[in-house]
């Protein structure tokens, strides 16, 4: 079998080549970086990561099944403790030998039914023929930034320039948009900035961090509700722990609980209710260093940060091989495209609870498929057949989700997990039929 090429050593890229190893499909990872790590590695020149950064959801429903993290690891770690996990995870199951460092992907085309990778390293480049491709580079690299309504004097950043609040010494601060990264970055201002607001075109639920002493996603995640029952739990929820967004001054959300990301900092709120962040509507007008909101209001500024989140970019493939559909590519499962069999868009899902785990599981299922494919197993053909037939059915487990690019790729990850598990048990089934005991299991035993 010929090597399949991965591109990217974050968590994904990792999880991908871990499990390509373990089911004995050779492969080459390319990372632009030196080290292992993706977006967690600040040093990393692809990186959007800044100084104050924890992983939003906890460590316990995060983690790998197979590399749990230290128990003296706080419940939402440092980006730095991240760092070092993805570090160990890779010495651990041997993935620093499978990866060419400092190099960049720079163009991939089809040559016949194989892929023909250019690389970057050095200045130097060289391209080489793989039996196949998987995308695995991240979806919070490339910067979403709108135009904004007239011309600002003063200096306007995007979150992903954002490293330190040092930047904010004694300026006049306007942060445009909420996610958890704008809610973090405002937090953070306020300690050194001479004035802080946020600009909020739509409301948002807000959820705190910790219930009761114990992380707030595993509390929820120890009980399975339907949907609709979920969502109204959590949003009551929101409400008895926080109060409703405007009582704080900010739009109510105009959707349910879940069919856009939450907000998970209650601190934002807390600094609101201090008079330390000042809240505001959609621009309307700049003119100088005044900006013009919607209600009439307006104010003077020095900084504008932009916190609009990412779009989807994969800079060195034709766009024609991913089936773009709309804002992201058309893709079964978020993941297997329903012509080519040998091209993978890796990590491009997103769900409340997902976590790597998540991810890790359809990089099982993608190494799995490989594997049969090979062997011309009949559970391949099927799921061939399957995925070309249902490539436009979305894993949304009817969540009606705002029609928004960043919610392009988000499934409802119980209606995901049950899909990529009953794929992967099909594909097991018949390789384990096959094999003598020498397949490994996700979990890492000898079956």
């Amino acid at each position: 079998m010929k090597p399949y090429a991965v591109i990217g050593a974050g968590p994904m890229g990792l999880c991908t080549v871990r499990n390509l190893h373990k089911y004995d499909i050779p492969c080459v990872g390319f990372e632009i970086h030196g080290d292992v790590g993706g977006l967690w590695d600040i040093d990393s020149p692809t990186s959007t990561m800044y100084e104050s950064a924890h992983l939003i959801s906890s460590k316990k429903m995060t983690e790998f099944a197979e590399f749990p993290m230290a128990e003296e690891v706080a419940p939402f770690p440092h980006h730095r403790e991240l760092r070092q996990y993805f570090r160990d995870y890779a010495r651990e199951f041997g993935l620093y030998d499978l990866y060419e460092f400092n190099t960049e992907v720079v163009h991939c085309e089809r040559d016949g039914d194989d892929w023909l990778i250019t690389t970057r390293c050095n200045g130097e480049e060289q391209t080489r023929s793989f039996g196949g491709l998987l995308i695995a580079n991240g979806t919070l690299h490339h910067p979403n930034q709108p135009p904004l309504p007239g011309d600002f004097a003063g200096e306007v950043l995007h979150s992903s320039e954002y490293r330190d609040p040092a930047i904010f010494e004694g300026r006049r601060v306007l942060l445009v948009g909420c996610g958890n990264s704008g809610a973090d970055i405002a937090v953070d201002a306020v300690h050194r900035a001479a004035s802080v607001d946020i600009s909020l075109r739509r409301g948002y639920y807000f959820l705190p961090k910790f219930i009761g002493g114990k992380p707030t996603d595993a509390v929820g995640g120890k009980i399975r509700l339907p949907r609709f029952v979920q969502q109204r739990v959590s949003a009551a929820l929101s409400r008895f722990m926080l109060g409703r967004p405007s009582q704080y001054g900010l739009p109510e959300p105009d959707y349910r609980m879940f069919e856009s990301h939450p907000v998970i900092n209650s601190l934002i709120l807390h600094h609101i209710g201090h008079g330390d962040i000042r809240p505001q509507g959609d621009i309307e007008s700049i003119d100088g260093h005044t900006v013009t909101f919607r209600d009439g209001r307006s104010g003077d500024y020095d900084t504008i940060l932009m916190a609009t989140g990412y779009k989807l970019h994969y800079p060195f493939i034709d766009s024609g091989h991913l089936n773009w559909q709309g804002f992201a590519p058309g893709l079964y499962l978020n993941v297997f495209h329903p012509q080519y069999d040998n091209l993978f868009l890796m990590g491009m899902v997103e769900a409340a609870g997902l976590g790597w785990e998540g991810r890790n599981e359809q990089a099982e299922l993608v190494a799995l498929y490989i594997r049969q494919l090979s062997f011309g197993a009949d559970s391949a053909r099927r799921f061939r057949d399957i995925k070309r037939e249902r490539v436009a059915l979305r894993a949304d487990g009817g969540m009606n989700y705002l029609q928004l690019e960043r919610m392009a790729y988000y499934v409802h990850k119980d209606t995901y997990l049950k899909a990529l598990r009953g794929h992967t048990a099909d594909l097991r089934r018949d390789l384990a039929s096959r094999d003598t005991g020498q397949f490994v299991s996700s979990a890492g035993a000898a079956r």
